[in-house]
């Protein structure tokens, strides 16, 4: 039989093909990215750090870019092989490896057979064992569980394709529910395991494929009377141990390549004896991740490196003891942040991360302004993205004056809106200001931004004179690429920002702009492209993928005037 999707009659034959697959992978992004606040301030286990929602979602996005990169014409076993090559790759904290193993048992079932009812229930029977063998100790009541329990409905399923899935993803979401009383520091907090949500959002989607309906699912989100938890043990999917109570630790992840077959245990045994939280999971072709909850970081990597080669190494800081007296004092004090944009995209972006909006596009933005936007928040403490709406004179201006009214002001180096979108990405509440003062501005310092702008006038810069109607490339506010079109001034603006390296670039799509003042024909005709930023960014994507493979690319709809787009290389 055929394909499912719009039908919600089916045979035992039916099946799902690799259009839907890729369909399906790219709605798990959908879902993630739209709940991903949501998941984040669900996260109280196994560290209460708000970022397991965003793990998830570079964690599947890392998959999708390498289904990308795996072309157009590829079959079912190259999309999946692909898909679970970049999700231990790309995998983000102990729930994104722990989901990079869905996709390596999807990619090993889809090797030799297709994706019908009974392929279903061996994926997910796979990824379960899998993910309990990855994992150092399980424990109840984690993303573990919630596996599981659709594993052994859709293993008892005498069902179609679509009825073994809809019963998973029932069981899924009910053990979703179970988890706030199997573990005491969840049912503490009142709230589901993040992870948890994360997974039956992904087998959400995969419902929504197979059967055309998408099921509906309450939201979830912490009471005011819920508190975090008194004492959080530092571990992962592992049972507490209170021998092990770290007075300061760090999240370290790598990849690991060259590595024996015969040594990932011995890895993980090495690991596990210097924390928590221990995941080591492969993508069965040879890549390796590995995830530890430490006190000695560096010693963490060291063991990694006399197993294999290490990649893409990440290291971060938690306080366990913060989180052990419960919400840090300056969670408990408030603290707001205040971001200057411009666009519409712009403003829905920053307020859906929590922060405060001041548009510099629909008002003038001057000192007095922004000095009179901090001391309207209601929040003593006030971190600030000026995006470089602002000079550094007058921001130091407004830093002493606000402070005069009884402000504690931290002026974040961010001189473009996607520094300012990086630095949210780390954000913290509940670490100390000038720690996540510090952790913001890193990230926004370490974004190399640039922007894409048509030529309104001819005009001389350092590389040259440009005509209206030029495409202009910009790193900071010096044009270095001028070419004939916007299209091919982008491709020639991310190759020279790729060149130094980077693993992703983000891209903010300006508003649709009309073509400059008395351009000629020839010039109306090169800016027609840069009328839809949209589809010169979604041009770029693929230019970067097919270019430069493995590195991520992020769209966002900003909305910013000028800019046709704005980019920002990691």
């Amino acid at each position: 039989m055929g394909d499912v999707v719009g039908s919600r009659t089916h045979s035992i034959e039916a099946h799902l093909s690799v259009d839907q697959v890729r369909t399906w992978a790219y709605r798990c992004v959908d879902g993630l990215t739209d709940r991903r606040v949501e998941i984040n301030d669900l996260n109280v286990f196994p560290i209460p750090d708000s970022d397991t929602g965003t793990n998830l979602v570079f964690t599947v996005r890392a998959a999708v870019e390498s289904m990308r990169s795996a072309g157009p014409e590829a079959d079912l076993a190259t999309v999946t092989a692909a898909l679970a090559h970049g999700a231990v790759a790309g995998a983000r904290g102990n729930s994104g490896v722990i989901v990079s193993q869905v996709m390596r048992a999807l990619a090993e079932h889809c090797s030799t057979g297709r994706l019908d009812c009974r392929g279903v229930q061996h994926v997910l029977r796979r990824a379960s064992s899998l993910v309990v063998e990855v994992v150092s100790v399980p424990v109840e009541g984690t993303i573990l569980t919630v596996l599981g329990a659709a594993a052994d409905a859709a293993a008892q399923s005498s069902a179609d394709l679509a009825g073994v899935v809809r019963g998973a993803v029932d069981a899924a979401a009910a053990a979703l529910e179970r988890t706030r009383s199997q573990l005491p520091v969840l049912d503490a907090a009142g709230v589901v395991d993040a992870g948890g949500l994360g997974l039956v959002i992904m087998l959400d989607a995969l419902a929504a494929v197979v059967t055309g309906t998408a099921p509906t699912r309450a939201r979830y989100h912490r009471g005011a009377a819920a508190a975090r938890p008194a004492r959080v043990p530092v571990s992962g999917s592992v049972q507490p141990d209170a021998r092990k109570v770290l007075p300061i630790g760090y999240e370290v992840l790598y990849r690991v390549n060259d590595i024996e077959v015969g040594d990932v245990e011995k890895l993980r045994s090495a690991l596990a004896d210097l924390g928590d939280s221990v995941v080591v999971a492969g993508d069965g072709a040879g890549t390796w991740s590995a995830h530890v909850h430490t006190a000695n970081a560096g010693l963490a990597v060291e063991v990694g490196s006399k197993f294999g080669t290490l990649h893409e190494i990440r290291i971060d800081a938690f306080d366990p003891s913060e989180h052990r007296d419960g919400a840090a004092s300056s969670a408990q004090e408030g603290r707001a942040i205040l971001a200057v944009v411009a666009g519409d995209g712009a403003e829905e972006l920053y307020a859906r991360e929590g922060a405060t909006v001041l548009r510099c596009d629909t008002t003038r933005i001057g000192t007095a302004e922004l000095v009179a936007a901090i001391v309207d928040t209601t929040e003593t403490e006030v971190l600030v993205l000026p995006n470089g709406a602002l000079s550094a004179s007058e921001l130091v201006s407004v830093s002493v004056t606000s402070r005069g009214a009884g402000k504690d002001v931290l002026m974040l180096p961010s001189s473009s809106m996607v520094q300012g979108l990086a630095a949210l990405a780390v954000h913290g509440s509940s670490r100390a200001a000038v720690d996540d003062a510090f952790t913001m501005s890193e990230a926004a310092a370490g974004t190399r931004w640039a922007s894409l702008r048509i030529a309104d006038e001819k005009s001389l810069t350092w590389v040259g004179t440009c005509e209206p109607g030029d495409g202009l490339g910009l790193v900071g506010r010096e044009v270095v690429v001028i070419r004939p079109d916007v299209f091919s001034a982008g491709r020639a603006l991310i190759d020279q920002l790729l060149s130094v390296g980077g693993e992703m670039v983000t891209m903010l799509s300006g508003e649709v702009c009309p073509p400059p003042e008395g351009s000629s024909a020839d010039h109306s005709s090169k800016h027609r492209c840069a009328n839809n930023p949209r589809e010169v960014a979604s041009l770029l994507a693929d230019y970067v993928a097919d270019r430069h493979p493995g590195v991520e690319v992020i769209v966002y709809s900003g909305g910013q005037p000028g800019d046709v787009l704005q980019l920002g290389v990691e």
